[in-house]
């Protein structure tokens, strides 16, 4: 029998949506026996959680005009000496294209460069096709 992977999901979540969405990519995971997923919101767990987690998935929306989501923002000078190398992150984000068309999904660049000064590799991408926005950092 295979043992299931297991992943750590950080997620900041304002108003919810987020969290929704962490708890379909986890469902999804899981439904699919891909691998046990943990749901952490940062504003309740510390960031240290991370490296119980080989495999990270990170999700976090982009508020007002490119800016970290709050529970992100209190958080972020916790990833300062977070050793990260050989963990490998994939990221997920919310945003406005149509309200905010030159900063959507902004808060990703600022985890992901984060993330890359921690030593951690980024996995993923996703195409662009069918979105309208007029830039992203992301």
């Amino acid at each position: 029998m295979n043992q299931l992977i297991g992943i750590g999901l950080f997620y900041g979540s304002t108003n919810g949506t987020t969290a929704q969405i962490a708890k379909r990519i986890k469902f999804l995971c899981e439904s699919n026996r891909l691998a046990d997923v943990e749901l952490l919101d940062v504003a309740e767990y510390a960031l240290e959680e991370m490296l119980d987690f080989d495999l990270l998935i990170l999700g976090a929306p982009t508020w007002n005009h490119g800016q970290l989501q709050r529970d992100w923002e209190e958080v972020f000078e916790d990833f300062d000496g977070l050793d990260l190398v050989g963990r490998h992150v994939a990221l997920f984000g919310l945003g406005d294209q149509v309200g905010y068309p030159d900063t959507f999904l902004d808060s990703l660049c600022f985890l992901a460069d984060k993330l890359l000064e921690c030593g951690a590799q980024l996995l993923g991408m996703w195409p662009i096709d069918g979105y309208s926005f007029g830039k992203s950092w992301a």
